[in-house]
This record gives C-alpha cells, structure tokens and sequence, in this order.
C-alpha cells in the first residue's frame, strides 16, 4: 500500500500524461511530509529585549486594566524574597500561617504536592505514567513554573497583587498525607485581602476547585491558573511541537490553537464548556460550573533550555515557548470549577464531560483525516487488546491487513496497465498524425479528441492506476497522525526499540524504508515510462523518504517498511499471474519499438 508509484505509466499519449500524473500526486505528498517537519517552526519569533520592554511600557500606560504577561513567581520553596519584604503589621483578622507547609493528596492515578506558599501545587506525579529516565512523571514543569508559577495558582490582572497571592503562607485545613476521596482547603487574609480556596479530589483525574478573593470586601476577579507547559517536556521539540496549543469548547464546537498563535495575557470571553491547554501527550482542562460566564486568559512565555541536555552550556541554549491558561468568571464573583490533569487518553478523555454535554475526546487532535485516523487507531488498538499484547506487532498486523484489503486495488492497476498497453501503438500512430503541429496549433485538440475516443472505444481508463495512491497516501498520513499523536505508542517497547514514538536510535527502520522501496520501484513493471523519471523513481524518492524517516517516531517507520515489504510479496506472485506475464511481453515488445525507432532515426542523421 505504500508504495509511491504505480504501474499504469506509459511512453506515449495517456501513458506520458499518467507519468504526470504519478509524480505529480508523489510531489504533493513529499511537499505534505516535509512541510509537516521542517517547515513549522522550531521556535516561536521572540521580540528583543527593547521591543518587548517598549511593548509592556506602552501597554501599561495605555491599558492600566488590561491583561498583563506572566511574570515571574516567586518559588514556593525560596523564602528570601520574601524575608526582605517589610511585613505589615499584624491585624486581629488576619489569617497567615506562620511557617511553610505541604500537604500531599494520593489516589491510584496520582500524587499532587501543595504548598500553603501560595495554595499551589509544586508536584502532580502521575503514577501510571514515566519520564525518559523511567521515573514517576511529574507533570509540573519546575523550571518554567518558577518563573512564571505554579499549577492553581491565582492569575490577577494586577502584578502586584498577582505575587502577592503566590508568595503568601495560606492557613491549610490539613498537612501531611491525604488519601481521595478528600477535600483540602486554604484560607489568607491581610491587609483587606482575602482569600479562601477549597479543592476536592476523587478517585479520577478530576479535582474540583472552589475560590473567592476579596478586597476590602469587595470581589477581585481572580483566575485559577496552569501557568506553564508540563514537566515532559524536556528537549526543544517537546515545546516546538505543533500540538502545544490552547483548547477550547464553545457551544459545543471545538477549536485548537497552536502556540504559534498564542499571545500572552489575551482574554478570551465565553461561553466555555471547556478550556485549557496542553502538549502532545497531556492536557489541563478547566470545565466551569457556569459555561456562560466563563473566560480564558492566554499564558505565552518563554525559557531558556540547553542545547545539549546531557552536557548544558550557559552560552548554548535554546528559547522555548511554554502555553499556559487562566479560567475565571466574566464578572469578579467567586470561581467554581473542574479541572482535568491527566493523559490525552481517548477512553479518559471520553468519560469527562462538561456541564453542557460535551466530551474532553476532541482534545486529542488527528487532523484532517480524522474520520480515517479514528478508526485506525480504534482498530489498532483492539489487535493489541485481543491478539498481541505489543503495539508494534499491532502495527505490523494491522498494515497486513489493510494491505490485503487494498489488494484488488492492484490488481485493478494492473489490469488498466495491461490495457492501456494493448491500444499504445494505436495511440502512437495517433501522436505520429499531429507531430507536424505546434502545441499551439488548434488541430493538437483533434488529436487529443482523437486519443481519448480511442480510449472510450476500448474501455481505458487512464487514470484507473491512480486509485490506489489515492487510497493509500490518505492512509499513510492518517496513520502518521495516529502514531504521532496517541499517547499509547508513548514508551511502548518493540524487538530493539524502547519507544515507537521516538525516532529509530539505530536508524535500521529507515534503511529498511529505503531498501523496501527501491525493491518495490524494481518489482513493479513500468512499461514505456521515461528513463529519467524511472531512475528518479527507483533511486531518488526512496532516498529521500527513507531520510524523512529519520525525524519522525519509529512507529511510523515500521508501519510503512511493513507495508512496502508486503507489496514486494503481493508484486511478486501478481507478477507472475497471466495478466503479469502479458504485461511483460507487452512491456518487453514496446521497448523494443523504441530502441528500432531510435536506431532509424539515429541513422537518417
């Protein structure tokens, strides 16, 4: 099914235009592929320095109310920021715990760490998932989140009282270890300030956030923040992905938003049913109590990581953009809301619903060829729930199987071939007629009148070869989607590799590509096609594909391999079938036309 050419291509008249054909369909894949890696872009466009301190001066002096970027945050973990703040005297009413403290909440899925500096989390460890060194993944990003803050912390649009709200020490209702089903609250008053935030946690990955800020007893309208990007992501890709984007459920109607387009601060006004932001294979979602009186605030802000993260040099770094999102009410009242933190699971995401109605699944992006996509996955994925318990062998299965379903499909390519070939020396004495007129000569159109009579009469269909590649590369790109995007390929383990959503380590699958596609370009009969082109076929296009596959998950180097070692076997019994062995004789005759008309000509000069 993967192969890039097929062998209804002829020398002359419908055969040169199907070459056309052909190529031009391989080309606009190529283009596809390479636009998907190396046209995005490895890191968002930074304003310098003075550009991006003229911007926050001209917005702050004619937007005192507008939404600010994040700033940094102070750790909950550093307390010498705060030492050297002249503190206010202490008030009867006043409600600030005295010394730092944390609190750890644990189910089956996770283990979240808060800290009374600031109610926020500083650990969401997802116990069923890893890092790259095999370790309990923490979701907190800890160097970004101690620059711009950590998970449910409060975004304000003022930048004072936002650090404020962070550095402050909350009285906890509990300390130490909780078990959920639980229900954890954090009081702070000062100075008129006042806060209470109260999270209920279950046995799902689902907690459920309740905040009211006031000052001087009048609301302040205060958003519960995931301010930036999640702790897998490590190298630059993780952050440059274009799958790091902002969700979004209005009235139903999903939308994603690549970080790309991205500002930071940006309010976007509801109704949501859901909204949050996410990675490639995680998510946090806000879903609000109240979808009518919700809105977003955009988080876009950017880091500096090493180029070489097994060797860092200060002088060798990369800025990588981390998206964050704030939920809140459109007016100042107090804030109630869920809040999912996990895996872009489809079955997960599948059980969470909004207040209106809709599923979290849409989070989980295919692209274009969803309605193909989806059910590669679903079928995927039932192999290896019933029949091998490996994604890999799941992979190489289902590529089996499509593969004998396309079968009639080439069958169907050879059969057009063999008949197109039959009429091709009609359809060169037609050529032969019009030769003496110029392209631009009206009788050319007789001539082209002339052809696809002939055609007709004979029951040709000169494009009847193309079907399989326009089976086939719909195909191939929904299956990238799939295993890029499925959070299951994700450390899965198959014969050397140790993730198939990382590139081959060893590179053996894209030799593999290569050498399964130039044996595929060497089974398949290509009678009467241009030298130029076939060499271009049989030596360029694996090449290059096979390169391609070098920056793309081994998933989907092993299903394309697979598939072109299965259409080797399948070329091989059709050719030698009857109609094969037609098509070979007819193959074989016509290029010896060739060679004696162009020995003639070559002596006539």
């Amino acid at each position: 099914m993967a192969e890039i050419r097929n062998p209804n291509q002829q020398g002359g008249g419908g055969g040169g235009q199907d070459s056309k054909t052909i190529l031009m369909f391989t080309a606009l894949f190529i283009v596809i592929l390479f636009g998907m890696q190396y046209f995005r872009e490895k890191k968002a466009p930074q304003p310098t320095p003075a550009q991006h301190q003229q911007s926050e001066t001209a917005k702050n002096a004619q937007q005192p109310t507008a939404p600010a970027p994040s700033t940094k945050a102070e750790s909950p973990t550093s307390q010498k920021a705060v030492a050297t703040q002249p503190k206010p005297v202490p008030q009867a009413s006043d409600v600030v715990a005295k010394t730092q403290s944390t609190t750890v909440v644990e189910n089956e899925l996770y283990r979240i760490t808060l800290s009374n500096r600031g109610a926020q989390v500083t650990s969401w460890v997802l116990k069923k998932y890893a890092d790259d060194h095999g370790k309990p993944l923490d979701l907190v990003n800890q160097k970004a989140a101690a620059k711009y803050g950590y998970p449910l912390s409060l975004y304000t649009y003022d930048e004072g009282m936002r650090g404020k709200l962070s550095s402050a020490l909350y009285v906890p209702s509990a300390t130490g270890d909780l078990n959920a089903p639980a229900s954890l609250s954090f009081e702070y008053s000062e100075g008129g300030l006042t806060v209470h935030k109260t999270f209920s946690f279950d046995s799902t990955y689902v907690i459920r956030a309740k905040v009211t800020v006031t000052q001087n007893g009048a609301p302040v309208k205060a958003l519960l923040s995931w301010p930036a990007g999640f702790g897998d992501q490590v190298a630059l890709p993780d952050y440059a992905t274009s799958n790091s984007a902002i969700h979004t459920s209005q009235s139903g109607k999903d939308d994603e938003t690549s970080y790309k387009k991205i500002s930071s601060g940006n309010t976007l006004h509801g109704p949501f049913d859901w909204a949050g932001v996410s990675d490639l294979y995680f998510a946090a979602i806000f879903l609000p109590d109240k979808p009518e009186d919700a809105s977003l605030v955009t988080l876009h802000n950017t880091i500096d990581i090493p180029k070489n993260l097994q060797h860092p040099d200060p002088a060798q770094v990369d800025h990588a953009s981390v998206l964050g999102a704030a939920i809140g009410t459109s007016n100042s009242g107090p804030l109630s809301v869920r809040m999912f933190v996990g895996p872009k699971d489809l079955d997960v995401l599948r059980s969470i619903h909004a207040v209106s109605g809709p599923s979290l699944e849409h989070v989980v992006n295919f692209g274009w060829f969803s309605v193909i996509a989806k059910p590669l996955f679903l079928a995927m994925r039932f192999l290896y729930e019933h029949v091998v318990a490996n994604w890999g062998w799941s992979i190489l299965l289902l590529t089996l199987v499509i593969n004998l379903a396309m079968l009639p499909t080439r069958f169907q390519m050879m059969k057009s071939s063999v008949k197109m070939q039959r009429i091709q020396p009609k359809m060169d004495a037609i050529k032969a007629k019009y030769a003496k007129y110029k392209a631009t000569d009206p009788r050319k159109r007789d001539q082209q009148k002339e052809m696809f009579d002939l055609q007709k009469s004979e029951g040709v269909n000169m494009f009847g070869g193309c079907l399989p590649m326009l089976i086939s590369y719909p195909l191939l790109y929904a299956f990238y989607e799939v295993l890029e995007n499925v959070i299951e390929l994700r450390h899965a383990h198959w014969l050397w590799l140790s993730d198939l959503s990382a590139p081959d380590p060893l590179y053996l699958l894209p030799v593999f590509v290569i050498v399964s596609m130039f044996l595929m370009q060497y089974m398949t009969p290509s009678p009467g096609m241009d030298p130029k082109q076939q060499k271009i076929m049989a030596f360029a296009m694996p090449a290059v594909f096979g390169f391609m596959m070098l920056h793309y998950g081994a998933g989907l180097s092993l299903y394309w391999a697979g598939s072109n070692f299965i259409s080797v076997g399948q070329q091989y019994v059709i050719n030698r079938t009857k109609m094969g062995r037609e098509l070979r004789e007819l193959a074989i005759k016509r290029a010896a036309r060739k060679k004696a008309k162009g020995s003639v000509v070559q002596a006539r000069r």
